[in-house]
């Protein structure tokens, strides 16, 4: 698949049909998240996924009702970033205020991931909005890691729509 079919074919998926995404294709998917380039090659990500039913369980519990309505049938990968560390110069200073810059870093690294799971055939969902504190205890993430988000991944059940985009001169400006 080329690349800008491969964008432009990518949804946020909010209906899964029953069955798992293998070890075997996660493992590849993040490793092509591990591509994603970061502040002085830190490589700050960190990635938790549950396949098994009793971990997606456990992932699904710390989800608001309609995240848990809009990702059933999934398997779940957390992913975190460590914080204070991308954004620090060599002395130990940041470039600029604030420690979220890790952020940027792990934003790029679940974008690979998610069009990667979809040119393997699979479906996400990107979730913002989940119980950190409970996902903390369940994989037991240090506390020196950011909670980023929670991504479902699996198979679409039904089409996915597109969504409208803003017009171009909406969002550009060139001088």
């Amino acid at each position: 698949m080329k690349f800008d079919e491969l964008v432009r074919s990518r949804r946020s998926c909010r209906s899964y049909v029953e069955g798992r995404i293998s070890e075997d294709e996660i493992r590849l998917i993040i490793t092509t998240a591990q591509l994603a380039p970061s502040w002085k090659n830190t490589q700050t990500g960190r990635y938790y996924v549950s396949l098994s039913d009793e971990a997606v369980k456990g992932v699904f519990d710390t989800l608001p009702e309609y995240n848990q309505r809009s990702s059933k049938n999934a398997a779940y990968i957390v992913t975190t970033f460590l914080g204070k560390l991308s954004g620090k110069g060599t002395d130990g200073t940041m470039a600029k205020e604030g420690d979220l810059w890790g952020a940027y870093d792990l934003g790029l690294q679940n974008m690979l991931l998610m069009l990667k799971a979809s040119e393997l055939g699979y479906d996400t969902l990107v979730m913002g909005i989940r119980d950190a504190d409970a996902l903390r205890k369940y994989f037991d993430i240090p506390e020196e890691e950011e909670i980023m988000a929670v991504i479902a991944i699996g198979k679409k059940n039904g089409e996915l729509g597109v969504r409208p985009r803003k017009q171009l001169d909406e969002i550009l400006n060139i001088k």
